[in-house]
């Protein structure tokens, strides 16, 4: 900084002038500071080795010494940098799987509210690395498939079984590991699927949820396409041998009129329209520790309505809607007495005013609005299955002790009894009376 000396009508006055002395370039828009330099010390500009260090062209130099200046428009940031957070977090859980991108898309709309659509979210994944990455690690470029050949069916003509076994969960009300299963039913005409979960795969439950979905779908398909499972063949089929169906499953087919067509063993493709469904199961990992197994089997049922209302890959039409065409091809129910062999047990009783149900001289609590209600229930899996009409609407362990009452159920009854206390004061009077309600009715 230099101070120089300026007299203005006799009356001396004192300007101050900035002077560089000295200047370091370390980008294009350093260079109007670097003009000044050289003009002040009456010097002469090398563009072309100011062009060289800097790695851009002579002309660009020239450019910004003369004072252009790029744009201070911000760019635009994109709506989904707000789920990156998120993203990061649900990628680096422990126990939540996401296998696919739709997965995790779906987990978002669903519990974060997101409203990109899916090709835009697609995108962003891929590019973020650490993201991409979560999704194509472990995947091999360089398979190659083999030709599909794609057959189609009549409507009512056929039906595709399959399990999806053995997806280990994380309760989140206990912390409890356990393995569930998925019984799915496709319609191969239409598409239409009925997911049913279960946590056994033995024969009592298979043929058991096969009632329930065929009296779901008002009807039974001609034949059921099935791989080899143990409940369905003694012997597996191959491609040398017929394989044998088990008796039992044998006179159930026969006594729903239908024919049971088993897969050749190794060969999953036979019945790729349910194998390319059963990946939309793959959704279960993503809620692992966030769900008590009641909300899973609501996140089943969700799931199946969602698939069956959304356009499907595979025919370019929506699986409901050709259902409606479908159903009335399908073979009549047998008469109730039939079904109920294979159904387990149902019993009907009635909601008592504290919201609870006796089951074998034992109290097991619903939801407060079905006090006086008539519910049934099932007694399977270990679990005593409530319903209300076909609803779901309470779950219970199975046990010995007098009352089994759903800390749930017991908050929302304190709630309509004491309205002028704060949601934290009724979560800990119902931890307080409910340990009290242990010891003294269950020891």
């Amino acid at each position: 900084m230099y101070n120089i000396g300026i007299t203005n009508g006799g009356i001396p006055m004192i300007m101050q002038t900035n002077i560089v002395s000295s200047i370091r370039i370390n980008s294009l828009k350093d260079l109007p500071k670097l003009k000044i330099f050289m003009e002040v010390n009456n010097l002469k500009v090398n563009k072309s080795e100011i062009a060289r260090q800097l790695n851009v062209d002579r002309r660009t130099v020239g450019k910004y010494m003369d004072g252009y200046e790029k744009s201070k428009t911000r760019n635009k940031c994109s709506y989904l940098d707000c789920y990156y957070d998120t993203i990061q977090e649900l990628l680096s859980s422990n126990t939540q799987i996401f296998y696919y991108k739709r997965v995790l898309y779906q987990y978002l709309v669903d519990n974060y509210k997101l409203k990109a659509p899916e090709p835009t979210f697609y995108h962003y994944i891929k590019s973020i690395s650490e993201f991409d990455g979560y999704f194509t690690k472990g995947k091999n470029s360089n398979s190659v498939s083999k030709p599909i050949i794609r057959f189609e069916t009549a409507p009512g003509e056929q039906a595709q079984l399959d399990w999806k076994e053995s997806i280990p969960f994380v309760l989140a009300d206990t912390g409890e590991i356990i393995d569930v299963n998925v019984m799915t039913l496709l319609l191969s005409y239409s598409r239409y699927r009925v997911y049913k979960l279960s946590l056994k795969t033995n024969r009592e439950m298979l043929l058991h949820l096969l009632t329930e979905t065929f009296e779901s779908l008002g009807g039974v398909p001609k034949t059921i396409l099935t791989d080899n499972m143990k409940t369905v063949m003694d012997e597996p089929r191959t491609q040398y041998k017929h394989g044998k169906i088990n008796n039992v499953f044998d006179t159930f087919a026969k006594d729903y009129g239908f024919k049971t067509q088993p897969c050749v063993a190794a060969t999953p493709k036979t019945k790729g329209k349910i194998e390319a469904s059963m990946k939309i199961l793959d959704e279960i990992w993503a809620y692992s520790g966030k769900l008590t197994l009641i909300e899973l089997y609501e996140l089943i049922e969700k799931i199946n309505n969602r698939v069956n209302c959304s356009l499907n890959q595979g025919s370019g039409r929506i699986p409901v809607m050709d259902f409606e065409k479908e159903k009335d091809s399908l073979l009549p129910l047998p008469h109730e007495k039939v079904r109920n062999q294979y159904r387990i047990n149902t019993q009907e009783v009635k909601v008592n005013p504290s919201a609870m149900i006796s089951v074998k001289s034992n109290l097991y609590s619903v939801p407060i609005e079905y006090r006086g209600k008539t519910v049934t229930y099932q007694i399977f899996d270990d679990n005593v299955h409530i319903y209300f009409n076909t609803k779901l609407i309470a779950l219970h362990a199975f046990s010995e002790n007098k009352l089994n009452i759903s800390e749930n159920h017991y908050i929302a009854s304190l709630k309509a009894t004491f309205k002028n206390k704060s949601e934290e004061e009724i979560i800990k009077m119902a931890k307080s009376n409910l340990k009290v309600i242990g010891d003294v009715y269950n020891g």
